[in-house]
């Protein structure tokens, strides 16, 4: 079993195209990759606004894709108010080079408090690559985004980790996910804000082993 870490079309050291920013454009990414690593069947984790991308996945391929595991997951961001005014807020100033000021808040305003100083200066060079046309689509094309209407067809086993001091993603949202996904199961860390791994990197570990572990051994 192996971990695969992926920058995505946009991301990192990745291609950076104009357009394809959508949910639906990261997702399509996702089974080219799964064939050219000659990947048959896997499980897929996403942080956020990425759960979205790995449920797409899921609906479109739920061939290929054996299990999810869905950290912080949102409902849906369509029409989120929060979202909306953080674009208001950023979209006027928000233009190449991205500044160093807007990558550090924009990571310690959307992590978790624990996050560790070495690990955020980490995050904000990644960030830095990210140009401003990049930043515009994938908010637009989060907040087109629904799938909640679907989520029923989702038949791989999920667990969703949440933290109950998230002040990004709520309690209600997990129960909706639970209710609405036929094989989820939730994890909460106590105390843990919008991104246990960071929080307790151990226990996270821990716990994605031992969920890659049931599957494998049909549990």
């Amino acid at each position: 079993m192996h971990a695969i870490a992926v920058s995505q079309r946009g991301h990192g050291d990745s291609d950076k195209p104009d357009d394809g920013y959508r949910v639906e454009d990261f997702a399509a990414d996702v089974v080219p990759l799964l064939d050219a690593c000659k990947i048959e069947r896997a499980i897929l984790v996403g942080h956020s606004g990425s759960c979205l991308v790995a449920r797409r996945v899921a609906l479109d391929h739920p061939e290929r894709i054996i299990g999810l595991v869905l950290e912080a997951s949102p409902r849906t961001l369509r029409g989120n108010a929060r979202l909306i005014e953080f674009i208001d807020e950023i979209g006027r100033d928000l233009h190449d080079p991205i500044s160093l000021e807007f990558a550090r808040s924009f990571i310690t305003d959307t992590s978790s408090a624990g996050a560790q100083s070495d690990l955020v200066d980490l995050l904000v060079e990644d960030v830095l690559k990210v140009p401003a046309h990049v930043w515009h689509r994938t908010f637009s094309g989060l907040l087109q985004y629904d799938d909640t209407a679907e989520l029923t067809r989702i038949r791989a086993r999920t667990l969703l980790i949440w933290g109950d001091a998230d002040s990004l993603v709520s309690r209600d949202t997990q129960d909706e996910l639970l209710q609405a996904m036929p094989a989820a199961e939730l994890l909460v860390y106590r105390d843990a804000g919008h991104t246990p791994r960071w929080e307790d990197p151990a226990r996270f570990s821990s716990d994605l082993a031992g969920f890659v572990r049931g599957l494998r051994e049909g549990r």
